[in-house]
């Protein structure tokens, strides 16, 4: 029995990292593409979106312009602690230790490391699909959005079972 657990702990682990390694190769590779084009260069459009070349030296929505070094620090400690939980204390919270856990986990890991490359070898993070309203974005920011979403579905009842019927916590 305890060797069956081992064996699904291990392919967890492979199926978290497998998800990190793709989201980052997928970034890598549309970005080493993007930065083909010279910046600000619009390269394809259809309807409301379009791919156009552009830098970041902040966070999501712009944020932060400027604090590259910061930000970089930031996303190091938040890989660190991601690693930490993923491969090593995810016991002691069961709700995360579930395949939709660990690709939410993984779509994240993979997004922040992909943008913390950039942030290392260019001091700013490529971006190129504008989809209009909302900032320009790219595929590492697009994997932690939906991880974070799948995160947060999954802690959603977890919140909710720490709510009194009164709306007071426990």
């Amino acid at each position: 029995m305890q060797k069956a657990e081992s064996l699904q702990g291990k392919w967890r682990n492979v199926a978290f990292l497998l998800t990190a390694l793709l989201i980052v190769a997928a970034d890598q590779f549309s970005k080493v593409w993007i930065r083909s084009y010279p910046e600000e260069q619009l390269i394809s459009e259809a309807g409301f979106f379009r791919i156009i070349h552009t830098h970041n030296t902040g966070a999501a929505f712009g944020l932060f312009q400027g604090h590259s070094f910061a930000l970089s620090i930031v996303a190091s400690v938040g890989i660190a602690v991601i690693l930490l939980y993923a491969l090593f204390i995810y016991r002691r919270f069961p709700i995360l230790e579930n395949r939709l856990g660990m690709l939410a986990l993984g779509l994240i890991l993979g997004g922040a490391v992909g943008n913390l490359i950039d942030r290392l070898n260019l001091g700013y993070v490529t971006d190129f699909i504008d989809i209009g309203v909302w900032p320009t974005f790219n595929i590492a920011d697009s994997a932690v959005t939906v991880g974070v979403i799948i995160l947060a579905y999954l802690l959603l009842p977890l919140a909710r079972a720490g709510k009194r019927g009164d709306g007071q916590s426990i």
